[in-house]
């Protein structure tokens, strides 16, 4: 093992998260990314090449939470945020208890890791105008029948009509949609059903229309890229800013409209366990956290239903 080198470390790493785990793709290229960085991190502090770097190299089987935390240290000091820093915590904490039970290190090094407390800073929200005004934006620039255009619509509306994660969004197949519905895998690979608007059902339409021009070898994939493979995350976030910008609204990010449709749910009287089940949270802590009443509301509910207001 002790021979072994970390690339091939790293790759058995990923059958781990992918094969007996079923992380989705982009959970597992996220850990690996982590795992990666720590080892760079360490290779840096002895003069070493990470890219023929050994476990011995490294001394893994004496990996020390001092190592972990010198680590997360650095990375806070080239920029990350807190809620970047815990999720690298929790998934270098995932790495370390992995390497423990393949005895690849003596002990878990991250099993006394404490992860930073997340930003309680909410995601941008969007007024249910200005997320009409982003919606209609993108549709009337789908008119001019460009088939991208048309995609950019569909994916708009379905982030917003069933609060999907961008993950998710961009994971869909064809077989996932019907006429009203969408079947979601989301974190962890959990299923769910969660309704799809008329609105989002009418743009889907127009895009399953013009979707086989996309096609350059067979696929399920529901948005494809322009090159006919899956539609990258990175090039959706790229559409939505350039969209919202256009649009005359606020930058906007996949998870704002995600958190926005969580909002207006709300708003408009949902109560929060039915939105909960919609986005799909594990918790209802996890609901609270990204959701968030409006002072009107508020004022509304007290004046309804306190008795000294």
């Amino acid at each position: 093992m002790s021979s072994l080198a970390v690339s091939s470390l790293l790759d058995a790493y990923r059958r781990e998260l992918s094969v007996r785990r079923g992380l989705s793709e982009h959970t597992v290229a996220a850990y690996v990314a982590d795992a990666r960085s720590l080892i760079n991190y360490l290779a840096s502090l002895v003069g070493l090449d990470p890219v023929d770097v050994t476990v011995a190299d490294l001394d893994l089987s004496h990996l020390e939470l001092a190592d972990l935390r010198s680590w997360l240290g650095a990375q806070q000091r080239a920029g990350s945020s807190r809620s970047s820093l815990a999720r690298r915590a929790a998934a270098i904490k995932s790495f370390t208890a992995w390497l423990a039970d393949r005895d690849v290190t003596e002990r878990d090094a991250g099993e006394r890791l404490v992860s930073p407390r997340a930003d309680s800073r909410l995601p941008n929200v969007l007024s249910e105008d200005d997320a009409r005004r982003l919606l209609d934006y993108a549709r009337d620039v789908a008119a001019s029948g460009h088939r991208s255009k048309i995609r950019n619509w569909a994916a708009c509306e379905m982030l917003y009509s069933s609060a999907l994660r961008i993950s998710e969004l961009t994971g869909l197949n064809t077989t996932d949609v019907s006429d009203d519905a969408v079947r979601v895998f989301g974190k962890g690979g959990m299923e769910r059903i969660v309704p799809l608007g008329v609105p989002a059902r009418e743009a889907i339409d127009a895009y399953l229309a013009v979707r086989h021009t996309f096609i350059v070898t067979p696929t399920d994939a529901l948005f494809l890229g322009d090159r006919g493979g899956r539609l990258d995350p990175r090039t959706l976030r790229g559409i939505l800013h350039r969209l919202s910008g256009a649009a005359g609204v606020s930058d906007t990010a996949p998870h704002d409209l995600r958190h926005s449709a969580a909002t207006h749910m709300l708003e408009g009287g949902s109560d929060l366990r039915t939105v909960q089940e919609f986005l799909g949270h594990a918790s209802l802590g996890t609901t609270q956290r990204y959701t968030h009443v409006s002072p009107d509301r508020l004022r509304a509910a007290f004046g309804q239903a306190h008795p000294r207001a």
